[in-house]
Formats: structure tokens, sequence, C-alpha cells
């Protein structure tokens, strides 16, 4: 059976399994689902498969998933199914981009060959961007957003895309995940990398002060307003703009940032004369912005103005594979930074960090990496959940004590069996479990040949 994988949706339970078996027969890999929003979660920019979905379904449907998918990876394939003729749908299926379209009743021989020939394609696409991996080495964006797992080369492939760009951005993720490090990283790797780079915490912002911190002042505007001042705004001409945390921005002043977005001027306290303003915005959020304009806290222009292109930061819980390298990324960075010899880190050490919740994301990492350089406890208090179940924190612990052993022996698996004192075949079983893979914990230099 084909290792790629095909994502069939379809809303009616007999077609959907009758159409998996079929397909099966042929040697497909296919992953069927009744709906197709939990289909976004799995598919992106380095998604090995196919997408095979029904047009006509309650909730999103499939030209709705069709544009969805494209936004994300627009050379992934999307063959739509409909049990409706019609000429039209199809037109408009070609021009959105389908890589087919299938009317039924269908030969599951011939849909099962579009999907062949989608997967080659597919296959192609993806090694083409391996090879300019390959060729280009490890650059500054991964040494700034380190990580292997699907969602961090997902999340790199896509900050190069929009970074090139001159869009404006919305970068959503949870407190210490490194919103403000991939804002600094498109800035840097955008034509406006040698201009300003302003960041403007809109949750510290003086509300008394806020419009003159951002739109300036001419003298005299207000009392004590003595000489007239740039705002944070024309500082940052030519170059970009972060708005940290903008769903704490005052709700009134959101009217006025929703003018400067559609029409790039802003007027300075005290004056009438409109200042043009040449910079790109980067807003970055840890709310559900959508949830706060249905709270009434944000504005829904703005919130779809802002958001041209949108990135997802993961926490370090959907990057759990990760963790064991990037802690030890990390103490290498502290050591430097404190001026301390490089210090090698028992693989126990790792096993431990490795199996331990972070709430606080990367940056709770990087304090748990400076207490260990400085010779402390790096992680004095306890972040696991009491109310976790027996079972869950066992497997954690288990998962974690692998993660970091493959990890710590750069992802060769002989020392990593001989120190659990397990077969390798159990350890390949519950490698399989756990869903780690030895790639991502091999060494770009120190690969098992």
């Amino acid at each position: 059976m084909s290792t790629s994988r095909v994502l069939l949706i379809d809303d009616e339970e007999e077609m959907r399994r009758s159409s998996a078996q079929a397909l099966e027969l042929y040697g497909l890999n296919v992953v069927t689902f009744p709906t197709a929003d939990s289909v976004l979660e799995l598919v992106g920019y380095g998604f090995d498969g196919v997408v095979v979905s029904d047009i006509r379904m309650p909730g999103m449907d499939g030209m709705t998933l069709l544009q969805r998918i494209r936004e994300m990876d627009a050379e992934l394939p999307v063959i739509l199914v409909t049990g409706h003729a019609d000429v039209q749908l199809a037109v408009n299926a070609m021009r959105a981009g389908v890589y087919d379209f299938v009317e039924k009743p269908f030969a599951a021989q011939h849909l099962a060959a579009i999907i062949r020939r989608a997967q080659d394609r597919r296959s192609l696409v993806l090694e083409n961007r391996r090879l300019r991996a390959v060729a280009g080495k490890r650059d500054d964006i991964e040494a700034r957003l380190p990580g292997r797992t699907q969602v961090m080369v997902d999340l790199r492939y896509r900050l190069r895309a929009i970074g090139a760009s001159d869009a404006d951005t919305l970068v959503i993720g949870d407190t210490g995940a490194g919103k403000e490090v991939v804002a600094r990283a498109m800035h840097d790797i955008s034509a406006r990398a040698g201009k300003p780079f302003i960041a403007i915490n809109c949750a510290a912002l003086p509300e008394n002060l806020i419009e003159s911190e951002l739109f300036g002042h001419e003298a005299g505007a207000f009392p004590g307003a003595l000489r007239p001042r740039y705002g944070k705004f024309e500082h940052g001409r030519g170059g970009t703009i972060l708005l940290d945390e903008i769903g704490s921005m005052p709700f009134d002043l959101q009217a006025k940032f929703l003018r400067v977005l559609q029409e790039r001027v802003i007027t300075r306290l005290g004056s009438n004369e409109p200042v043009p303003l040449d910079v790109r915005f980067i807003a970055t959020s840890k709310v559900d912005l959508e949830r706060e304009v249905a709270a009434g806290r944000f504005r829904a222009d703005l919130l779809y103005r802002l958001n041209v292109a949108t990135l997802h930061v993961p926490s370090l819980a959907q990057r759990q594979a990760d963790i064991p390298l990037l802690f030890l990324q990390l103490v290498r960075e502290a050591a430097a930074r404190y001026g301390r010899s490089d210090m090698e880190v028992a693989p126990r050490v790792v096993t431990e960090i490795a199996g331990r919740n972070w709430p606080g994301n990367v940056r709770e990492l990087r304090n748990a990496a400076d207490r260990l350089v400085l010779g402390l406890d790096p992680h004095p208090g306890e972040t696991t959940e009491a109310s976790q179940r027996l079972a869950d924190k066992v497997a954690a612990y288990e998962r974690g004590l692998i993660a970091g052993a493959l990890a710590a022996h750069g992802g060769s698996l002989r020392p990593v069996y001989e120190m659990l004192g397990i077969s390798r075949k159990t350890l390949y079983e519950k490698m399989q479990k756990h869903g780690l893979d030895k790639s991502v914990h091999i060494d770009t230099e120190d690969r098992d040949i």
C-alpha cells in the first residue's frame, strides 16, 4: 500500500466507506472524514498526499475547502467529486485551481488513476522543495525558528513566502511561543530589512498618551507638548511596525488605526496635514480575535483588513518532539551568553525536560536552560496538571523518555534501546505508538548511514 495518504471527505457514511474500500483495493492509503474542518489541521506545505472531497456538504463545502487549502499550499492536489451534473460548477472549480473534477457515479479504477497521477505530481513538488532546501542548507530562519516537526517546517515555508512580500500579516500564537521572533524574521528577509523595525506593545501604551505615542503631535497640541514630536508610526517609515498583542488596543483607537491601514496616512495631534506613511504592519495576538469580535471588543473590519496573511506559531505542546533538540540549543546559547564553556547535558536531564509540560512555551524553556547553565534547578516548580489521568502521565513520561534518549544520542537507535533495557523491536513499536521519528532527532552533521 502507498504511504502517501488520500484524505477522503464525504458527509454520506455509506458513500464514504464504499469509496474508501474500493480505493484501498488499488493499493491507496485512504483516511476518511465526514466533514472538511478537521482536514485543514492535517494538510500543510509539507503534506505528502492528496485530498478528495465531495463538493456539496453541510458546513464547509468542497469549494471552500479548496480555497482554504490553496491558501496554505497552492500546489497541493485537490480532487472534487459531485453527484450533480453542473457544468458551471466544474468550470468554477477548474478556475479555482482544482486538480481534477469527478462526477458521481464514478468507476473506482478511474478515480484511483487520477489519484495516482496527483500523488506523482505531489511527490515531485515535495522533492523539488527538499532539493532547494538542501542547496540552500541551514539558513538564518531555521536557526531562529529551530525544529524538525512538520508544524515548524510548514511555519518556515510560509514565513519565507509571506515575509518576502509586503503584505500586512497577523501572527497568532500562545504566550512565549515566539511571535515576535517570527515578526523580526519576516522583516529581515523583506525588502524593508535596512529600514526601522518598530515594536509597539499595545497593552503597555499609556491610555492618555496613546494617540500621541503612535501618531505624534504638534507643539501646543495638549498641555506639556512644548515642541513637535514624531510618533512611532512615523519613526518606522520605510520599515516594519509590529503591533504586539493588538487585541489590547482600545476600541475607540481601532477605528483610527483602521484608517491608517486603509489609506497609509496619519495626522499628528494638533495638525490637519496628512502625512504619507510607507510601512508594513505585522500584528500579533495570543487571543482569538474572532471571539473578541463576537464579544464586541474588537472591530470586525479591522480584523478583516489585518488578516491579509496569517501565520500560526505552534506551542511546544504541538511540537513536543522538538523539545529535546530545542533545549540543547538553548543551553548552548545560554552558555555563550553567560561566558561559560560548552557544557554537556546529561541524557537524564534531557529526558526529564522532554517529559514535562511547558505552558510558557519557548520562553519558559529558555529560562530552564539559563538556570541549568547557572547551576540552578532547571525546573523548580511542577508544571504538569494534577488532574491528568495516570495513563496519560505514564504515556507522556514514556514518550518524553524515548524522545530525550533519541536526542541525547543523535538519533542512533542502538544506544537508546540498550540504555532503556528493551529490544530494538520494542523500541520501534513504542516510537510508532508515540509518533516519534528518529530522523527528527538526528543532527544534520551526525546522521546514521
